[in-house]
């Protein structure tokens, strides 16, 4: 099991910053790749970053050149800086973690921390 717990959500002006951290505890040894993830009302939730284990990152292309994922492994955390804010980056923000392997494969949520982008 992994527990995850985020923080860091607000309300920020167009063109301005957040920064997103997420906790883990629990199973950490088991996590292959830790996310952030994005849903509006009525809408499908949208991969925005990913951090693999081994540091690879990638994003989701609205974001890229704004936002970068990044982990400290020593504190167990993984930060979503976004900068550059838009108005249609509103969005409640999860973290995710994807752990173990085959039949034991999890996902693992956060809770969700509020981000509002004001024009």
């Amino acid at each position: 099991q992994v527990q995850l717990v985020e923080s860091g959500g607000g309300l920020v002006q167009a063109g301005g910053s957040l920064r997103l951290s997420c906790g883990a505890s629990g199973s950490i040894s088991s996590i292959n790749a830790m996310g952030w993830y994005r849903q509006a009302p009525g809408k499908q939730r949208e991969l925005v970053a990913v951090i693999t284990s081994g540091g690879i990152t990638d994003y989701v292309e609205s974001v890229k050149g704004r936002f970068t994922i990044s982990r400290d492994n020593a504190k167990n955390t993984v930060f979503l800086q976004m900068n550059s804010l838009k108005p249609e980056d509103t969005n409640v923000y999860y973290c995710n973690a994807d752990a173990g392997y085959g039949p034991q494969r999890s996902s693992y949520w956060g809770q969700g921390t509020q981000v509002t982008v004001s024009s």
